[in-house]
């Protein structure tokens, strides 16, 4: 039996994330596609396709905890990983689970279409 390597980030909920938002102290980056950002990302967020995350990372603010989003907490996980191997701090890094539906769902703060 072999246990997987650690992960550089932390796993949170949407609950999570927006109380760390609130804190301002916190950024949220949105790594899905731009089809799927128009629809619905949280108000504020960075949008940087999971595709361009190594090409954008000099983008991500070096001063606040980066807390990435994607629709299932997939491709965030990855994105997470990424920024970890460009030399970001794993204490800063963190992937919402629960994904954007369920911050939708949930009636907190979102914007659409090309709206920051």
């Amino acid at each position: 039996m072999t246990t997987a390597p650690l992960e550089p980030f932390k796993r949170i909920s949407v609950d999570q994330a927006k109380r760390m938002l609130d804190r301002g102290d916190s950024v949220v980056v949105d790594v899905r596609r731009l089809d799927e950002w128009v629809t619905g990302h949280v108000k504020g967020a960075i949008h940087i396709p999971v595709d361009d995350v190594l090409n954008r990372v000099d983008e991500l603010p070096k001063d606040k905890n980066l807390l990435f989003i994607c629709a299932a907490g997939v491709r965030s996980a990855l994105a997470c990983e990424m920024a970890a191997a460009m030399g970001r701090p794993p204490e800063r890094l963190f992937n919402i689970e629960e994904g954007t539906p369920t911050w939708i769902d949930k009636k907190l703060p979102t914007s659409y279409k090309n709206q920051p």
